[in-house]
This record gives C-alpha cells, structure tokens and sequence, in this order.
C-alpha cells in the first residue's frame, strides 16, 4: 500500500511538473517568437496573429500581397518568401484562429467563415486593398472564396497547388478515415502538450539531437516512425532560424485543437466550394506540382475565366518549399502587371 501511494504520488509529481514545464515554455515561446508581430482583435474575444514586411508604395499602385497557408500550418511556411517578395511589395502573413499565436474560433473552420475573419483582420489593421493572394493547398480554397465574397479587393491570386474538392469527402468517401485518423491524433496530442511532452518531443526534433523524439516515435510503431518521417522531411526545407518557432507552435495544446478543428472541417469546406462560381476577370496563375496531374480546361474554368497553368517540374505539394524562386518571380511577375494596369487606368 505505501509502496503505490508513493508511485502515485511520484506520477502526479511527474505530471505538475510537466504542467509547469509547459506553462514555462509557452510564455517564454510567446515573449520570445511573437514580438516581430501585432495581434488584430477581430471582435467576440478573437485575435489574429499578423506579420507584415515591405513599404506600401507612395503612389498606392502597389498592391499588398497576402500570403494563405495550408490546412494546420501557419505564418511560418511562408517565411523565406515573405522575407524576398517584401523587397518589392507590401506583405501580410497571418496564422489562422487556432492556429500559431492566434486565439481560436468558435466558427467552422470552412473557407467562408476564415474570409470574414481574414477581411475583419485587413480592415481592423488598415491594410487596405488592393490584394494580391498566395494560397497554399486549403489556403488555395480560402482566397479563392475571399475573392468570391469581396471581388472589388482583389487584384489577383497565386494558387499554389490548391486543395481539390473532388479529393476529399463527401465527394471521395473513400478518404474520410483518414480525416477522422487526423482528427483522433491531434485529440490524443492536446493531453500529451498539456503536460509537455510535446515540448520534449519536438524541442527534440528541431532543437536539438532528435534521438528522444526518434524513440517516442519508435514506440509508437510504424505509424510514429512516418509522421516523423514527414515532419523531417517538410520542415527541412524551412529556413533552420525557424525551427525552433516551428517548435514553439507544435508545444501548444491548442494548435493541436486547432488542427483537429480544420481537419474534421474538411467535409463542410468541400461542400462549400465543390459548386462554387468561378472567379471573373481577376488574373489567376496556378502552380501544380510534377507530382500531380494539371487540371484540364474544363477544371480550370470552374476556378476562373482568367487563369493560368504553370508546372513546377522539380516540386511536389510545397512548391514554395521546393521551388521557392518559381512562386518569388510569379508573385513579382503579378505585382508588376498590376502596377502596369493601375498606372493606365
């Protein structure tokens, strides 16, 4: 009997200690990473994290270019381009509610409700249009309903190889496991952050030998060993100054709420875009990976009557990770046609 009392009393030593050791961590992370910048509070006690770089142009011609992330990923997966492309343009990336250093939202995590949210943002922080967008994967599908919902704002859109509806439930049912696996992960991880585990884990990874990281990965089973697989291989195409932020976001228990709120969202967003209008008049380039086959002409006028195809032959699904120079010169490829327009009109 005194020998399990003293085991328990051990375990929930163990666990305070792990609950201090996050709460430690997490303020330290927010006074050390987020200072670069500004939360915009967009009303009902929502506050988004947003990041600019570059001047606006004096003569205003100079559009901002706002930068849309993929599904669970934040400001930080446009680092490097955000960093080139503001020698040139006025620059915005943002993280989501719910995820990064932004609060959450009670909304769906549907394209519709993030755009009101994202326009409540610009406005709130007077970043005035007009916009240039840069959508990666699930981002693809939020600017393209931004530019749907507010068309006088937006003066054009990069698509980087967006998120297809006919992809995903309901319309292929067939990968609805796999939504609710992402979705049953990321509850299971809220707990493990809670009492820093996840800091240990991921501080492992990016920070340091990664052999911890490597054996909770390995006691996990094959499935461990290939998230890790992933996360190596993703964000060692990021700048390494960012890994430790990068670390900083997967501490947090509630970028794991915010990933199972955008995974599990899936369904409605499909929904919601699978039949939407096509975009008129707004110039649109599309970058689709060699890893995937281009949309035909039909596909692509359901997205625009003004659109573009590129491949990016030496990328797969991060083309701006892999081929950052292709989406920096299209990015001022567009920004240049648009001080073209705006100076003859």
């Amino acid at each position: 009997m005194y020998l399990l009392a003293l085991l328990v009393c051990c375990a929930a030593g163990l666990v305070a200690s792990g609950f201090i050791y996050q709460w430690l961590g997490a303020h330290n992370d927010r006074r050390r990473y987020a200072s670069h910048g500004r939360w915009i509070d967009i009303g009902n006690g929502r506050k988004l994290y947003l990041l600019e770089k570059g001047s606006c142009s004096s003569n205003g011609n100079t559009p901002t270019v706002i930068f849309e992330a993929g599904i669970a990923a934040t400001n930080l997966n446009w680092h490097h381009i955000q960093e080139s492309v503001s020698r040139f343009a006025h620059t915005t990336s943002y993280d989501r509610c719910g995820l990064g250093w932004s609060s959450p939202s009670s909304l769906s995590r549907t394209p519709g409700n993030i755009v009101v949210e994202l326009n409540s943002m610009l406005h709130a922080a007077g970043i005035k249009p007009p916009y240039i967008f840069v959508g990666h994967s699930f981002g693809g599908l939020v600017v393209r309903r931004y530019a749907l919902m507010y068309p006088e704002e937006v003066q054009g859109i990069i698509l980087i190889d967006p998120m297809r509806c006919e992809e995903w439930p309901p319309m292929d049912p067939s990968r609805q496991a796999q939504l609710d696996r992402g979705t049953k992960l990321a509850g299971i991880a809220v707990p493990i952050a809670q009492i820093g585990l996840a800091r240990l884990a991921v501080t492992s990874l990016l920070c340091r030998s990664g052999r911890l990281s490597t054996f909770l990965a390995g006691a996990a089973g094959d499935g461990g060993k290939h998230v890790l697989s992933r996360i190596k291989g993703e964000v060692s195409k990021m700048p390494e100054g960012v890994w430790p932020i990068v670390a900083a976001h997967w501490s947090r228990p509630g970028y794991y709420v915010g990933m199972a709120s955008h995974v599990s969202a899936v369904p409605d967003t499909v929904r919601e875009m699978q039949n939407a209008k096509p975009i008129l008049d707004t110039p649109i380039l599309m970058l689709t990976p060699a890893t995937s086959s281009p949309l035909d002409k039909e596909s692509l006028a359901r997205i625009g009557n003004n659109i573009q195809q590129v491949i990016a032959l030496d990328s797969a699904h991060w083309i701006h990770l892999d081929q950052p120079d292709l989406v920096i010169n299209s990015i001022r490829d567009m920004v240049l046609s648009s001080e073209r327009i705006a100076v003859t009109v």
